[in-house]
């Protein structure tokens, strides 16, 4: 297939567009409907796209049309080439005005907890009119379809492991440990030296045992020679865990960045109890073949930032 004779002069991003929108409405009538153009332009846009590539692209049901795989990989193309110039329109805005632009990121509710509002501080801080906005995505449990689809730029959390996704790309950001947590006016709070097993008949506020997160914790129990207690309430709520434990009249075990930022936020005491070292990696993840935009460059730059400061 020549590309000057078949492809450059003959295939126009309207015509990708018009098989994006089929491929979205499941018929060309609905699609000539949302794109208000008439159906026997979109039939005849298809029909020539079809004899110009010399693959049929959908075929005809009793239900309205159906991708065939020539057609899922034309999609495809599609759905990178706008991405790709929605990404660079995006890096024409920012050169024009640095302050501006809007970035969209994934993260589990965790994340809010933790770095990402240190992150987002900073950035607006240099960046007052970009608007960010956050979605909830956790990686920890391969909740990747935002990115794939490019609703978001990139992904930010615990990194599963293995990690076997060869469409994506991963930067860690840090390697963090577990602390153990109470209320700024708990009584423990002002105890210099303290061993988990002295908190064990405490009233606790963990994650289910049964959860990722609750599993792990339970085997920081189980190493430090300990039965995991049960908790008075189990949750995978960090906004209700940090929360409670704020009162003072609860323990918690949290990563160490959800403990330190909440600490200033709501007024949390991390305890100097021995931990066992525990991996728990938190990255951020990007689509290998997708170009990151200026503003998702400036946010994992800040996000390093914030993670070092973390780790020193």
């Amino acid at each position: 297939m020549d590309w000057s004779d078949r492809i450059g002069r003959r295939i126009k991003l309207r015509d990708l567009h018009v098989v994006l929108a089929i491929a979205e409405a499941g018929s060309m009538a609905k699609a000539s409907q949302k794109l208000s153009i008439s159906h026997p332009v979109v039939s005849k846009t298809i029909s020539d796209l079809e004899r110009t590539l010399g693959v049929k692209l959908f075929e005809r049901t009793s239900q309205g049309v159906e991708l065939t795989r020539y057609g899922a990989a034309m999609l495809k193309c599609g759905v990178n080439v706008f991405d790709e110039m929605r990404q660079g329109l995006r890096e024409i805005e920012f050169l024009s005005d640095p302050t501006s632009g809007e970035l969209a990121i994934g993260c589990p509710e965790i994340m809010n907890a933790g770095i990402i509002p240190t992150v987002s501080e900073r950035l607006l801080r240099q960046h007052p009119r970009l608007q960010l906005r956050v979605v909830h995505a956790d990686i920890g449990l391969s909740q990747f379809d935002l990115l794939r689809e490019r609703k978001v730029e990139l992904l930010v959390g615990r990194l599963p492991d293995p990690f076997v996704e060869d469409d994506l790309v991963f930067e860690p950001l840090l390697q963090e440990p577990f602390v153990a947590v109470v209320g700024i006016d708990s009584s423990w709070a002002r105890r210099r030296r303290i061993e988990l097993a002295d908190l064990m008949e405490e009233s606790w506020v963990l994650p289910p045992y049964d959860s990722t997160p609750g599993g792990i914790i339970s085997e920081i129990f189980s190493a430090s020679g300990l039965k995991p207690p049960r908790p008075s309430i189990a949750t995978l709520s960090i906004q209700l865990t940090t929360t409670l434990i704020a009162t003072g009249k609860f323990v918690g075990i949290l990563p160490n960045s959800v403990a330190q930022f909440s600490a200033r936020r709501v007024g949390l005491k991390l305890l100097p109890a021995k931990i066992p070292l525990t991996h728990y990696a938190i990255a951020i993840l990007t689509l290998k073949n997708r170009t990151p935009g200026p503003l998702a460059k400036l946010f994992i730059e800040h996000a390093r930032t914030v993670a070092k400061s973390l780790s020193t």
